[in-house]
């Protein structure tokens, strides 16, 4: 304790030990002493040693400080000293150092003041090489960090911050490396997730700091922070501070947002399904008095705009991006960056990002592009926003970041919106100018014939981009036509381009032109044959790509061989002079064609061409730079190989491809064909899918609905039987009167169904009787026809209608047998009538009657079934006996005919035959035996 009062305290006489020796006693005295005390204080005085004498710290103790935190967990206070001084020797922060430096330069005097900045730059770059030297050491063994992973978990403030401090310093010197320690470790992540939900700010804000750190380009660990609930602790937080008027700890969780989102299209599309772009609206409302913007302020709309950007950027996914588009309308969140975009007072660097904000907000997205075209700035009288952004483009006071903003949300209105392109074009042409007011067209035409060379070249572009891709408009836009002056004819706006090319203005003007042109006459054969109109065209072009120029002009004569090649490759052969045949043979004459292709490969090999070419917002550190569009680029790439084919291939080889391409063209509209019968014949099969579908649930449904009716008339059965048995047993015990109170119970149910059972007989009976009178018709109907053609035949017919009749009569004693039995069945049912009419004579004997009841019941049902078998089979014979009655008819007529023609034959053979008369008295001799027969037989009958 002398020695730690020594070192810590007052200096006693003698010479004074040097830092080294100072701390290697007290790595002694911590590796040694068995007090925990001693060991404390030693640690307390290595952490005061730890800022001035970093290397010799780091050098000598680390090893002793990693041995603390392994055996004193117990103990807070020694852990805080350990990590403390464990994060002044990792940490590059040279605050400290530069103080100390700055009192000792300030104590030295003026004379070493020259060599202040060398020292301290030399410094603060052996600060840095140490600091990743110390955490290379303790790192190596990856226990280290596992075991500082785990002191974060101690809730002691002593321990906790300077865990997270030290891992923070150990992550900026080696995150790689660190990153992959924390990754492997069980529940690393969770752990440090854990420290936002800590209740003391400090913690939480470096915290914070931390996973900023912990989450630098690196995919898996951001996918593990954000499914850790970190969208949502962070939206709090920054709710809580106040949003955009929040401090610094807003800004440190909007940088640890953007780490999690950008680039990592899992977060973004959990961060847009967890309905979090929702909850970014509240950050844009901005009151009606912008005035005294803080600068914190500006840092943090700044981020929360180029949050919002990093959802809809144009390298993400167009399926995410859409997505997210739409949600921002939905939500509201579009309106509220139009509302900043039309406010005043909002700062220049606020009001640029917003522009570029909603320019990708509304790209490619019709709903958002129609929704921007609809707003209008709050001016007097009402203006679009479009033409007042235009209006700032083509001003050359505007900051140039801003117009440069202003012509990307233009380029973003006009992709893929076919719509707002027609709409701009239509600005231009003479039915649809209005004098009175300012359009979007007149501005593109100022600033496309302005004195400013970046005005013009920010219109040409914005003009191409309304012509891109859209045949349409590339034709609408041949019709303009501009005055130049008084008392001239008004001239084309194709001609006024290609004149102020020819004029020699400068290049920044000339390459916008011509990447005007290049893109107007691309894919439109109209638009070629009015430029080739001109006579002094093709001259200009060929004399700018032949003549040897500075490096300045190299763009110039790379784009004009690219428009001369866009001439060849589109024409239509119109014009006889400037056909493709002769086109080529003039490059081939003036230019050649080896210098054609070497002059049009300038334009790709430019050095501002690969820089446009990497996405679509124009990024340019000074005006100078701004030479390429990001789509003209595209059209290059396009374009270049195909003219290059072109221009060298002969007339024999072109007709052979025109050939190819008709055939080609035969072949697709084919296929086009086919195509659209396999389209109809699938709509057709997914409507019969459709129906099958629908069907199927119809079956299901009425399938299950009977077999719940079939279930519930099984409940009803089982409930009938319980009760009968119950019933039953009620009336064994109770005896007679019981069995009557049982009648009486079920006697609605019962008398019901007998009246049914008697109505269903009562029916059976009138349509026997109806039947049986329709059967007597008939045997009388038989009875009278047979007697009437049996006049006058011959005596086999006579006795085999004798055999009929008797048949006929047989069948009606049945027929009268079975109508007793009917009497004797509506005997029985009257009986029934009365039994059912009296229940209280059933009430006497109810189980006897009701069982005789049920076999009456059944008895009759049987006779009635008999009955109506007997009634068919006799309906049947009926009809057999009329078929067998119309048979002999046909034999008696035949019998006839022929007595009449033996008759014939005996007269003219000179036969005697008998007389007529005599005939008559014979046959009416045999009517009066037949009668005497037939009144015998009805005599037996009414008898039997």
């Amino acid at each position: 304790m002398n020695f730690l009062r020594g070192v810590m305290g007052g200096q006693p006489a003698g010479p004074q030990p040097t830092g080294a020796e100072t701390i290697h006693k007290l790595c002694d005295r911590v590796a040694s002493s068995t007090l925990l005390e001693d060991r404390r204080d030693a640690v307390r005085a290595l952490k005061s040693l730890s800022k001035k004498y970093r290397g010799e710290v780091g050098t000598q103790a680390m090893e002793h400080l990693i041995h603390i935190l392994q055996t004193d967990r117990s103990d807070s206070e020694i852990i805080g000293y350990a990590l403390d001084t464990l994060y002044n020797i990792i940490s590059n922060d040279g605050e400290e150092e530069e103080q100390d430096e700055s009192e000792d330069g300030a104590s030295s005097g003026p004379g070493k003041q020259s060599s202040k900045p060398v020292s301290e730059e030399s410094s603060h770059k052996q600060s840095d090489d140490l600091g990743t030297q110390f955490t290379e050491i303790f790192i190596k063994d990856q226990e280290n960090v596992t075991l500082l992973l785990s002191l974060l978990e101690e809730f002691d403030f002593h321990v906790r911050w300077p865990g997270v401090k030290l891992l923070t310093a150990l992550l900026k010197n080696q995150c790689p490396q660190v990153q992959g320690v924390i990754l492997v470790s069980p529940m690393g992540v969770s752990r440090l997730m854990d420290l936002l939900a800590d209740s003391r700010e400090v913690i939480r804000n470096d915290g914070l700091l931390l996973l900023q750190q912990l989450t630098k380009g690196n995919a898996a660990i951001q996918k593990i922070v954000a499914f850790e609930n970190a969208f949502e602790r962070l939206l709090d937080i920054i709710t809580e501070e106040g949003n955009s008027d929040g401090g610094i700890v807003v800004e440190d969780c909007l940088l640890l947002l953007q780490h999690l989102l950008k680039n990592n299209s899992s977060n973004q599309n959990f961060f847009k399904e967890g309905s979090y772009i929702q909850r970014m609206k509240p950050w844009f409302e901005v009151g009606d008095d912008n005035s005294g913007w803080s600068a914190q302020k500006v840092t943090n709309l700044h981020l929360m705009l180029q949050l919002v950007r990093v959802m809809v950027s144009p390298v993400n996914s167009p399926g995410a991006t859409s997505s997210c588009q739409k949600s921002m309308y939905q939500c509201g969140l579009l309106q509220q960056l139009c509302t900043i975009l039309m406010a005043t007072g909002v700062p220049a660097d606020i009001l640029t990002e917003t522009i570029n904000t909603v320019s990708e907000v509304i790209r490619g997205s019709q709903v958002n592009q129609d929704y921007f075209a609809s707003v209008n700035a709050p001016s007097n009288p009402p203006r679009p926003a479009i033409v007042v952004l235009l209006m700032s483009m083509v001003n050359e006071r505007q900051p140039f970041v801003l117009r440069c903003a202003v012509l990307y949300c233009f380029q973003c209105f006009l992709y893929k919106n076919q719509k707002g392109q027609g709409e701009i074009v239509a600005t231009l042409l003479p039915s649809t100018i209005d004098a009175n007011s300012i359009s979007a067209g007149q501005l593109l035409c100022g600033g496309l014939f302005s004195t400013d060379s970046l005005s013009n070249w920010c219109a040409a572009v914005a003009l191409a981009h309304a012509l891109q891709d859209n045949l349409t408009q590339k034709e609408q836009l041949l019709r303009v036509q501009l005055a130049t002056s008084l008392g001239n004819p008004p001239v084309s706006l194709l001609q006024q381009c290609t004149n102020i090319l020819s004029q020699g203005s400068k290049v920044q003007t000339r390459v916008g032109l011509l990447m005007l042109l290049c893109t107007w006459i691309s894919n439109c054969p109209i638009a070629v044959t009015h430029f080739l109109h001109n006579q002094a065209n093709i001259p200009f072009l060929t004399g700018q790509i032949s003549e040897n120029l500075g490096e300045d002009e190299r763009l110039v004569q790379g784009l004009c061989a690219l428009l001369l090649g866009i001439c060849i490759y589109y024409n239509d052969n119109s014009l006889e002079n400037y056909t493709k045949e002769k086109l080529k043979q003039l490059i081939e004459k003036r230019i050649g064609k080896e210098n054609f292709v070497e002059k049009l490969g300038f334009v790709n090999k430019h050095e501002l061409y690969s820089r446009a070419a990497q996405k679509p917002q124009p990024t340019f550190s000074s005006p100078e730079q701004m030479l390429f569009d990001h789509e003209f680029t595209k059209l290059v790439k396009e374009l270049e190989v195909v003219i290059t084919k072109t221009v060298h291939k002969s007339s024999e080889e072109e007709k052979k491809e025109e050939e190819v391409k008709k055939t080609l063209e035969q072949h697709d509209s084919i296929v086009t064909q086919y195509k659209e019968l396999i389209r109809e014949q699938d709509t057709q099969i997914n409507e019969l899918k459709e129906q099958v579908s629908s069907l199927k649930a119809q079956n299901e449904q009425m399938q299950a609905t009977a077999a719940q009716q079939l279930s519930q008339i099984q409940q009803h059965k089982d409930q009938y039987n319980v009760l009968k048995l119950k019933l039953g047993k009620d009336s064994q015990q109770l005896g007679a009167p019981a069995e009557g109170t049982h009648v009486n119970g079920l006697q609605s149910e019962e008398l019901g169904r007998l009246r049914e059972e008697v109505d269903d007989l009562r029916k059976q009976q009138d349509l026997l009787q109806a039947q049986l009178s329709e059967k007597d018709a008939l045997i009388d109907s038989l009875k009278s026809g047979a007697a009437s053609p049996m006049e006058g035949s011959s005596g086999s017919s006579a006795e085999n209608s004798v055999d009929l009749l008797k048949e006929l009569e047989a069948l009606r004693s049945q027929v009268q047998s079975q109508a007793a039995e009917i009497s004797q069945l509506q005997a029985q049912r009257q009986e029934l009538l009365k039994r059912v009419e009296s229940p209280s004579e059933q009430a006497k004997s109810s189980s006897e009657s009701r069982v005789g009841l049920e076999q009456q019941l059944a008895t009759a049902n049987s006779t009635v079934a008999i009955l109506q078998n007997e009634k068919a089979k006799l309906q049947q014979e009926v009809a057999e006996s009329k078929k067998e009655q119309d048979d002999l008819l046909m034999l008696l007529a035949d019998q006839d005919q022929k007595i009449l023609y033996l008759k014939s034959r005996l007269k003219e053979l000179g036969e005697s035959i008998e007389d007529e008369d005599d005939l008559d008295a014979r046959d009416q001799l045999e009517d009066e035996d037949e009668d005497d027969d037939d009144d015998e037989e009805e005599e037996d009958a009414d008898e039997d």
